[in-house]
């Protein structure tokens, strides 16, 4: 068995080998710029973590994958456009440094080449697969679509933005558990529970991200903080501060989401400590990786092999960065 650091090193290693030809320049550069950034590359490693614990890694796995990252920056080309995000894993977002056009374009190639990866893999688990992650692909869409929605509301209730969360978020996680699973051959329970602990992942994951856009440390985050208030993204922090704030508090936050000052993110910020959000979501985050761990503990397989998932449970809704 592998831990998530082993695999990392390795699925970075195999990634960071060139996926597009050299022309036109132009647009492979750009491809090249954006993936050279680097990340955490948690999807596919859930992808790899899954199949192990059920069988050796199979060379299925890595194809998915390979699959599932490009598919996971393309998304992140595109959500960094609709946001007009500066900086991405501290550096220059595509569109920045190349023009929106080329980073649209960038973007879909990925998309087109993830394919190709699944297209590798052998026929008897290929049918799966590819239902699997055209589903989470229109998924992660509508989830994108609700957020840019959310932006246009006032008031946006947990409940909906959970559910946007777990088509935009959560969805991939999960389905990047569930697909190495199905690489591994575990039976139809096996894969779901492990789909469903990957839900709860991810609403955890989200929970500690909207933190820390919020409180995290610029540096370590690679993101500049308070984003999401800028933007006037209703988040879980957002969420839960209209709805136990006080009315004079309340109706700072509404006006703070009509202005673009300088100090908005300071004094949306106050709000937020002043009503304890920080504590709550700390509760939420705690409550969510209680539910995915419980899913995990289910799956018919020797506990033993389950102690990588664990481990990188634990990091992920506990991380600074």
């Amino acid at each position: 068995m592998h831990s998530f650091e082993e695999l990392s090193a390795v699925f970075s290693g195999k990634f960071s080998e060139r996926h597009f030809p050299n022309e036109p320049s132009s647009l492979y550069n750009s491809t090249e710029y954006f993936l050279g950034l680097g990340g955490k590359r948690i999807r596919p490693v859930l992808c790899l973590m899954a199949n192990e614990l059920f069988d050796e890694i199979h060379a299925d796995a890595w194809q998915v994958a390979t699959a599932i990252e490009l598919f996971h920056n393309f998304t992140l080309i595109h959500d960094d456009i609709m946001d007009r995000a500066p900086l991405r894993r501290g550096m220059e977002t595509l569109h920045q440094k190349f023009g929106e056009s080329t980073a649209l374009l960038a973007g879909d190639v990925m998309l087109v080449k993830a394919y190709d990866y699944l297209n590798n893999i052998q026929s008897s688990h290929l049918k799966n697969i590819i239902h699997l992650f055209n589903k989470t692909a229109t998924e992660v869409c509508e989830g994108q679509q609700l957020d840019m929605d959310f932006e246009k509301k006032k008031v946006v209730s947990l409940n909906d933005y959970l559910r946007m969360i777990e088509l935009k978020t959560s969805a991939l996680l999960a389905a990047s558990l569930k697909m190495g699973s199905i690489i591994g051959g575990t039976t139809i329970r096996n894969q779901n529970l492990l789909y469903e602990f990957g839900k709860k992942l991810g609403n955890a994951f989200q929970v500690q991200d909207d933190y820390l856009d919020a409180f995290g440390d610029p540096k370590k985050f690679g993101k500049q903080t308070g984003g999401d208030i800028r933007s006037n993204k209703k988040t879980f922090l957002l969420i839960h501060a209209l709805e136990t704030c006080t009315a004079a508090q309340k109706k700072e936050l509404l006006h703070q989401l009509k202005t673009n000052a300088e100090d908005k993110t300071e004094k949306v910020l106050s709000i937020f400590r002043d009503c304890k959000v920080d504590e709550w979501a700390l509760y939420l985050k705690n409550k969510f990786l209680d539910e995915a761990l419980s899913h995990l503990d289910e799956i018919a397989v020797v506990e033993k092999r389950k102690e990588p998932l664990q481990a990188v449970t634990h990091f992920l809704v506990q991380r600074d960065y």
